[in-house]
Parts: C-alpha cells; structure tokens; sequence
C-alpha cells in the first residue's frame, strides 16, 4: 500500500506515522527545491508528427455529395484558369522587355526626366560626368529597372503565377537560382549597373590598389563577392536554398500544381486531442491515446475503432469504466476486432475512415461538370451507398478494379472499426481482395469451404418460404406467392417434425410428389403430436396431382442445387461423419462481419443465379429486420446480371430507411429482363455508365438523369448592303480572302436539352472515365459528373 492510501497509524516505515514523521520528533525542515543551472534549451524545430496524427489533425470540408473530404479545398467560383494567367505572366514579361529595349536604345528620351528634375541644373550641361553623377545615372537605372520590374509584374500578375505554378520547393529553387544568374549578368554586362553602382562608392584608390595589383585584385574581388552575396541573397530566401537537404524528402505528387491548403486554427480542439473522451473526464485514456498517436503506434483503423467503441459503451455507463480500464492498459490495442486482425495486408484506393470515405477518381475539367466537382477528388461513403449504387459497364471498363473492390474495401475496414458489416458476392476468379481480408469465405461446390450457407436465412417457416420462393422464380409476384404457399405447406411440418429444415435432396422429393417421401414426413409430424398441420400436407399433396401444378416447377428448379458438389455446401450432414462446414446465417450482419460468397459460375452458372437471387432477397430480409441504431450492413455483387427480380428493385427503392447499402455491377442491362430495365436504373440513387456502354443502355440513364435548362447560340451570317464603297470593299476583300464577307448575327434562347444523351454515355466518354450521379440517404443529390477513375 502507497503511503498516500495509508489510514492514521499505518506508516511507511516502523515507528513513522502516517505522514512519514515519528511520533514526538520534529519534522525535517523543508529543502528548497533546486533551481535549474541553465533554462531548457528551446527545440529548434517542433517534434516530427506521425502519419496517423497528421491524418486526424487534416481538416475536412465537402461542399457536395460525394466529394473525397480529406484534404479538400473548395474551389473558388472566381478562380482566374492556370492557363490565362500564365498568359497574363507571359504577356506582362514580354512587353517589359520591350520596354526596356526602347528605353536602353534611347527611344524614350522622357523616361530621365525625374533625374533631371532632382539633380543640379549644371549636371545637365556639363560636357564631362564627374564620379557623384556616374553613381547617381548608375543608381537610377537600377532604381528605375526596379520600378519597372513591379510595374509590368502587377500587370502580369507575377505574385499569383509563382503561387499558383513555383508551389514546390524545388521549383522555386531553380527558379530563384536562374534569376539570380541572369541578375548577375545583367550587372556584369551593365545593362543592370547594380556592379557599377556599388564599385562608385569605393575611392578609386582602393579599387586600383595604390598602384599594387595584388591588393587591387583582393579589393575587387571582394567587391565582386559582396555584390553576388546581395543578389543571392533575396534569391535563397525565395528559393529556400537554406533547406536543401529538405528536397529529396519532396514527394512525386508535390510538384502537381494544387491550391493552398487552409490551415487550421492551432487552439481548435482536432480528432487527434480525443476531445470526447476529455469532455466525458477520461483525460486519462485520452492522454494514452494521444501518446500513442504521437508515436505512430496506432493506425487509421486503431483511432475509428476505439472512437466507435466509445459511441456505443458511452450510452451503457455500466461498461464505460470497463473500456477506459482497457483502454488505459491497451492503448491503441484496446476494442479490437474479433479477429484480432488492426488493419488489411493491402489497400488499393485511398481511405479516409473517419469519414468512412474511399476516392475512386477526379472530377474532370468538364464543361458539363458543375464547378465545385471539377478537379475535385470523388468518393463514396456508407451515405452514399444507402441510396444503392448501379455500376454499369461493359468487362474492359474494368468496373470491378475501379469501382466495386475499392467499395468493397472500404467496407472491410468498417467492418475492423466495428462500424460495418459486408458481404461480398463474386465469382471465385474476381479479385475482389484475398482472403485473408475476411472473417468468412463461403465457397459453394468446394468441398474445402470452411462455411455452408444457410439455405432457408433463418428458424421462421413462412420466411424462409418466401425468400426461397423468390430465389427460384424469377416470374410475376402472383408466381412468387405460389411458389411461396407450396414451399410454407413443406417447410412448416418438416420444421415441427424434425427441428430444422430439409435438405436440398429431400425438399427436392416432396416438391416431386414422391410418396415416399410425404409419408415419411407424415409419420414424423404425427410423432411429434403436431397433427393440426397433417393438413397442410394434405393439400399440398392434392396440389401435387393437379395439371400444372407450381411444385413440379419448384423441384426442377431447385435441382441445379441439388448436385454431388453442394453435397455440403447448404447445410446437409457431410458424407461419411466427418465435421460439416459452419452455417452462415444472415443474423450475423448484427456483428461487424467481413463475408466473401464465391459463386460456382463457371461449372455451375444456373446456381450462381439462383444464389445471388438468394442472397440478395435474404440480405434485404435481415436488414429490415434489424434493431434501430444497428450498425451499417453492405452488400456487394460484383455482376447481378440475369438475378435480377422484381423484389431487387424493390430492395433498392427501400435502402434508404435500412441502415444498409448495396452495390450491384452489370456488364449491361441487356442481362436484366426487359420490363425491369428501367425500373432498375431509376430504383438506385447512386448510378454509374462506364465508358464503352452501348447506346441502347445509356438510353435508359439519359432518361432517368432528365434535362436541364442550357444557352443556346445560334450565329446566322447576313450579307449587308451598303454604299458603294462598301461593297466595293467586300468585293475586293472576297477576292482576297475567298470568302464571302458577312455579318454574322447572334441570337441567343434558352432550351432543354439532356444532361447526358444516349450518344454521348456511348461516344464520347474517354476510356477510363465515367459519368456519375449521386444521391444521399438525407435527400441531397448531385447531377451527373464525369469522373477520371485513373485520378
């Protein structure tokens, strides 16, 4: 026990009392506490910040739906193009020349007469210059040359040129390096005398030596060296020759011209400081994390996953003392993942997760664009994705590199923050990233698949009928409730009789008819005393025997399951007792799972449909049947193609109210059926034509994307007629020119026109772009934007 917890009488050592001093003996007196020898030496530099601290103290602002926040620095709407002032500079540069050429050539005769009016009247008369006027004609040109420099670099904007285009040290290095070369010509040649000027202020006796060439050569030289250290001088502090060691650490991005970056208020509380924790008088924890966020020891996903971690314990108080106990002990270690896994082997997009963002391009420099998008990174986030994303294009557009693996990246490392759940559907061959990336990988058809899935997505009869039923039939609703009613007259007594639901095989035989099989299942329901559903039996096997009856549909469809490489794949006993693959459930988006689902499509592309369907109606299913406050659910399939049902559309539409996201790839929608075309485009708030869409599918976008109001300028060319003169002059000039000389009259109307035609999504987007529209699960939208996925 510290001597600090010690009660009355409980020393530190025998005989002491409480406060360290034996009874009766006087206390030691006081030692005065040792002043410093010398002050602390002030750092020269402040301590270097890691790359995590850095990142959370980066400001982020985002003018628009689906602008890449990190970072960004809204344009201004005034903003001169690089390209005009870089004009401008150019322009001002060469008429200064000019100016100057006609003023050193004596065409401007006027340009001394300040000179004149401020020195005496008999300078300009005398027939010889004595050393007084030689340095004040010397010390005026460099004084005028001087003016002149700022006169024609204001109106050549030289200030915003050098910001805008010298914005990396090098560059202004180089620049400041042949600046002052050329300085130093223009004095030794005298075009400048900036040379002369100085060596006027010297007696001629020092310059000459007293006759002794080696002292004359010592003061000249040093004269020379004074000059060059004042004309180097200006330019190593514009070129930051003082840092040279500094360059190499230069990054290859830095020499792109960009805007300045704001700075942000020092005082401001930033991510970084943990305010939340400091506000809830965990400063303890607070000053551990930041410790360790100093030190580089915690990661982007370590900062968001103990921030969410707090989100959620602080509405529990019971658990608060838990997790800052932790927290105090782990550090950036605490609240880790169930898979203990802190971040993923390898990234391909740049993420931003206190933002939940991932970029997957720039805004182009369209006309088309609006102005706050253009040049601007582009990003989606779990707001974004709420809404539904479409992502249309053909397999050289490379939808899955650009788009849907950033996407579904970026919800993997939701998913270690504790803030997400995914699930990933592809093909086996689709890199949609490695395995290692996910907590489950269901592999129907390989027998080595550690994970089944679960068939019937849940304990419910009538549900899982239902979600089953939409699987397999791709018809009409009034099909699907068929379809449904003939599975829930199976499913229920199965489930009551057994305790779970049947295999594929079996399902397979009672959808058939077989007798055998239905009088097994009588025995066991009537076993189980549950004989009230005996007639749900019944009727299903008088169904059976009717003439077109759903159920011997049902069975032919659900045989591209029943095959020997699903043997395991849904849940069956496994052959021979060994261990059967874990279920997977999607009862589990209730934890921050990371689910890969690897479809059989190339020996088996009838189930990878029937799967998706599957997938996508149980996915729908458990999303809305979630708490309030649950954490964001994300499906990814990277082509939907042919499983597109009415219930998909219905998904998308209802997105937005679920907590829960969905990105569907299509190579084109000639794979969806003809009536949920445009259903399909219009459902998802987030949509995507790839370069290389034919026309027939960017219809379908033109039509959903609509109109806009645009100017229209229609130049007629109008002869004139006139005196004779002038149509002497327009005769002589068409015989000069060829050409007929007219006016040319302009009128200018407002008229709708699309956004994006058909022809312009198939022609006219450059290879490796896109054209992206964007809606938020809040109502904000954006219009269409070319974006470059290469940027």
């Amino acid at each position: 026990m510290d001597a600090r917890d010690a009660g009355p009488g409980q020393g530190r050592g025998t005989g002491e009392h409480a406060y360290g001093t034996a009874p009766g003996r006087a206390p030691h007196p006081a030692r005065p506490v040792p002043r410093p020898a010398a002050p602390p030496p002030i750092p020269a530099q402040a301590p270097p910040v890691s790359a995590t601290e850095a990142w959370l103290r980066t400001p982020r602002i985002s003018d628009a739906p689906g602008i890449y926040a990190y970072g960004h620095v809204p344009r201004d709407p005034d903003r001169v193009p690089d390209g005009r002032v870089l004009g401008r500079a150019l322009l001002g540069l060469v008429a200064g020349i000019f100016v100057w050429s006609l003023r050193n050539n004596g065409f401007l005769p006027w340009w001394q007469f300040p000179l004149h009016l401020l020195t005496p009247h008999s300078w300009s008369f005398s027939g010889h210059l004595t050393r007084p006027e030689v340095f004040t004609q010397n010390l005026y040109s460099v004084l005028s040359a001087a003016v002149m420099v700022w006169l024609f670099g204001r109106l050549g904007a030289w200030p915003e040129a050098a910001r805008r285009f010298l914005d990396t040290r090098a560059r202004r290095g180089w620049f400041a390096l042949a600046v002052g070369v050329l300085v130093w010509q223009l004095s030794w040649t005298g075009y400048v005398p900036i040379l002369d000027t100085v060596l006027d202020l010297f007696p001629y006796s020092w310059i000459s030596g007293g006759g002794n060439a080696d002292r004359a050569a010592v003061v000249t030289y040093t004269i020379y060296a004074a000059v060059a250290a004042l004309i180097a001088y200006p330019c190593a502090k514009y070129g930051g020759w003082f840092g040279l060691t500094d360059w190499d650490g230069e990054r290859a991005e830095d020499a792109a011209p960009r805007p300045k970056a704001q700075v942000p208020d020092p005082l401001a509380p930033t991510p970084a400081d943990w305010p939340e924790l400091r506000a809830a008088g965990r400063s303890d924890a607070a000053d551990r994390l930041a410790r360790e966020v100093s030190a580089g020891k915690m990661n982007d996903v370590d900062c968001v996953r103990i921030r969410q971690a707090w989100n959620r314990t602080r509405q529990r108080p019971r658990e608060v003392l838990a997790f800052t106990d932790q927290v105090r002990r782990l550090g950036g270690g605490a609240c880790l993942h169930p898979s203990g896994d802190r971040d993923l082997a390898h990234r391909t997009a740049p993420h931003d997760l206190l933002g939940g963002q991932v970029r997957i391009g720039r805004g182009a420099d369209d006309e088309r664009n609006s102005f706050e998008y253009r040049g601007s990174g582009m990003a989606l986030e779990p707001a974004l994705l709420g809404t539904g994303l479409l992502v249309v294009g053909p397999p050289g557009a490379d939808r899955t590199r650009h788009v849907l693996r950033p996407v579904a990246e970026s919800l993997c490392l939701q998913a270690l923050t504790g803030g997400a759940a995914v699930i990933v559907v592809a093909d086996a061959d689709t890199d949609l990233g490695p395995g290692e990336a996910y907590d489950v990988v269901i592999a129907p058809g390989d027998p080595g698949s550690r994970y089944s899935l679960d068939l019937y997505g849940g304990t419910d009869p009538d549900r899982a009928a239902l979600l089953l039923a939409e699987a397999l039939v791709d018809g009409p609703e009034a099909e699907q409730r068929r379809a449904a009613a003939a599975l829930g007259q199976l499913l229920g007594p199965y489930a009551a009789a057994h305790g779970r639901f049947p295999t594929v095989p079996v399902l397979r035989e009672l959808l058939d008819g077989a007798p055998e099989a239905y009088e097994e299942l009588r025995r066991a329901v009537t076993a189980a005393g549950r004989d009230d559903l005996l007639r749900e039996l019944d009727a299903r096997l008088r169904q059976s025997a009717r003439p077109g009856d759903i159920g011997s549909d049902l069975a032919n469809r659900i045989a591209v399951l029943d095959r020997p490489a699903f043997a395991t794949s849904f849940g069956d006993p496994a052959p021979g007792g060994t261990e059967p693959p874990r279920p997977f459930s999607m009862e589990a988006l209730v934890h921050p799972v990371r689910v890969r689902v690897e479809l059989p499509e190339r020996g088996h592309p009838a189930a990878s449909r029937v799967l998706v369907r599957l997938l996508v109606a149980q996915f729908t299913a458990a999303v809305r049947d979630r708490p309030a406050g649950a954490r964001f659910a994300g499906l990814v399939v990277d082509d939907i193609g042919q499983a597109v049902t009415a219930g998909t559309v219905r998904a998308l539409a209802a997105l937005p109210t679920t907590r829960a996201g969905m990105a569907l790839g299509l190579r084109t929608l000639d794979d969806v059926p003809e009536p949920l075309r445009g259903p399909l485009v219009a459902a998802a708030g987030c949509r995507m034509a790839l370069a290389g869409i034919s026309a027939w599918d960017g219809r379908f976008f033109a039509e959903t994307w609509g109109t806009t109001r645009v100017e229209s300028r229609e130049v007629t060319s109008v002869d004139q007629s006139g005196t004779m003169a002038q149509r002497a002059s327009r005769v002589a000039r068409r015989m000069i020119t060829g050409r007929v000389v007219a006016a040319d009259a302009v009128t200018v109307r407002e008229v709708e026109r699309e956004r994006w035609s058909a022809s312009d999504l198939a022609h006219t987007v450059p290879a490796g772009h896109a054209v992206l529209s964007l809606t938020t699960t809040g109502g904000n939208s954006a219009p269409p934007v070319l974006v470059d996925l290469r940027g």
